[in-house]
């Protein structure tokens, strides 16, 4: 493999991490969640810090407290890889369905991010910094789904 083709595997691959995380939160499926995220992994957010994979998979059960649904889109995602090691910042946008009312809780978000490449070859999120940059909340018409 080149040097080219290495550098593309490796974006692939660490966007594909960033939408089975996205994925897994909606879903609330922690096995899709353990699998990118490093045992170490720290999340850091307005308020709060949560170190270790296992504490963060908790926050799933806390997800499905606070929301009936969730919906998150990742947009761009920019990395620079040196070696094992990424770091780059995620654009999202998360949706999240409110218990009490029809309305939805929308944050545009950036994720500053460090990746690693672990034994595996699979690039795991090591640590995400939750920046929220705005929320917005209006009334919603459900689907049959919801």
């Amino acid at each position: 493999m080149t040097d080219w083709t290495r550098e593309l595997a490796d974006q692939a691959m660490i966007r594909r991490a960033a939408d089975l995380y996205a994925l897994g939160a909606d879903r609330r499926d922690k096995a899709l969640w353990r699998s990118v995220m490093a045992q170490d992994y720290l999340l850091e957010g307005p308020g709060f810090t949560t170190r270790g994979r296992e504490a963060n998979l908790a926050s799933i059960d806390l997800l499905t407290r606070m929301f009936r649904r969730t919906q998150h889109r990742v947009h761009q995602l920019v990395a620079t890889i040196e070696g094992d090691d990424a770091n780059g910042e995620t654009y999202c946008t998360a949706d999240h369905l409110l218990h009490d009312r029809d309305a939805v809780l929308t944050w545009a978000i950036r994720y500053q991010d460090r990746w690693r490449r672990e034994e595996d070859g699979m690039w795991r999120f090591v640590h995400r910094r939750l920046i929220v940059d705005w929320e917005e909340t209006r009334s919603v018409t459900l689907g049959a789904a919801a």
